[in-house]
């Protein structure tokens, strides 16, 4: 089924036009300097599925972004190498060629500066230099064939450079929309949600207030505002050092589990930015448990009964965050939408569960 899966996304994604045909999604933003091909993403596809671009030779990109799970892990927080374990949940790809940023505190720009990263993360593939990348590739023919057929560059020449290029390539085929959400709001077809469903897509753009991050505009809905928000989650973490950050001091020792529950303050250094994360897209949102950029709520309906308390109180909670006063069928009209979110590419691993 996986092959299945990414053959069909390859042959439909290769050219820029054919994703304007897919319901509920802009046209695909492809960069002047890496353009798309069959033969590219092909690679790039060989590349993230490819587990010796590891330290110990057992962990690939698929293994936390896998097609079953729509491109995440279903763990709270990713595992690398040797079982280890980082402090943050792994996003999904789906559609990450919409971003415009990259990891939950934004720290890159580019899904090609993002590629590599992973590979040379400590606790995730735990390569300690992009070189070491090469030297798998120039040890295997069929890589050394398809990087000349690609790039035109001979062994001696490839660089990481390409490498990320082709891994980008790829991901930017993991596009997803036509669901039944987009043929009901974009397609006029009112027989796709039930009336639960429907209610609930009210809620999700007006009471329950969900739309104001997760957007929706009148011709396309990526459920993402590519933002950052301090919604309360992890803050805790934070509650001892919180007088030290406020008081700017540069000497700060933290734990891992403290840096990274300062978000997106690590890439700014703003003080307004502690504990800001990314707005997460919400698409095949009902595969990609568990939610939050630490993967503590279980559950949609543990999410939306999070969002309805108004979330954890702290002194940079974001103002769109107040407690909903949602009724009990409310909240069960809003998780029946949001499953409605699943495109038809991903319905049989729902089904499965």
């Amino acid at each position: 089924m996986k092959k299945i899966v990414t053959t069909f996304l390859i042959l439909l994604f290769t050219n820029i036009s054919s994703a304007q045909t897919i319901a509920g999604l802009p046209p695909l933003p492809i960069p002047d300097n890496n353009p798309q091909t069959a033969e590219k993403i092909a690679l790039g596809q060989k590349l993230f599925n490819d587990p010796r671009f590891s330290a110990d030779g057992t962990i690939s990109c698929a293994s936390c972004h896998q097609t079953s799970k729509a491109f995440t892990d279903g763990l709270p927080h990713a595992k690398g190498i040797k079982g280890l374990t980082g402090n943050r949940n792994a996003p999904t790809v789906v559609n990450a060629a919409y971003y415009t940023s990259f990891f939950h505190d934004g720290r890159r720009e580019s899904l090609e500066q993002q590629s590599l990263d992973p590979i040379t993360n400590p606790i995730e593939h735990g390569l300690t230099n992009p070189e070491q990348i090469l030297a798998v590739i120039q040890q295997d023919f069929d890589y050394l064939k398809s990087f000349l057929d690609v790039f035109s560059v001979t062994a001696e020449k490839i660089t990481t450079t390409h490498v990320a290029k082709a891994l980008a390539s790829y991901e930017r085929t993991l596009i997803s929309g036509n669901s039944p959400f987009d043929q009901y709001f974009f397609q006029s077809n009112r027989k796709v949600l039930n009336e639960s469903e429907a209610r609930g897509l009210r809620i999700f753009r007006r009471k329950g207030n969900c739309a104001n991050c997760h957007e929706i505009s009148w011709d396309h809905a990526l459920f993402t505002d590519n933002r950052f928000y301090n919604i309360g989650i992890g803050f805790g973490a934070l509650d001892k050092i919180l007088p030290n950050i406020l008081a700017a001091k540069q000497t700060l020792i933290l734990t891992d589990s403290q840096k990274s529950e300062l978000g997106r303050f690590n890439v700014t250094g703003l003080i307004n930015d502690t504990g800001k994360f990314k707005t997460p897209t919400l698409r095949n949102i009902a595969l990609t448990a568990p939610y939050m950029h630490d993967g503590s709520l279980k559950t949609l309906r543990e999410v939306v009964d999070y969002y309805d308390k108004g979330g954890e109180k702290n002194r940079f909670l974001d103002p769109a965050i107040f407690p909903l006063k949602l009724t009990e069928q409310e909240k069960n009209d809003l998780v029946a939408f949001m499953k409605k979110l699943t495109s038809p590419e991903y319905e049989v691993y729902l089904k499965a569960r």
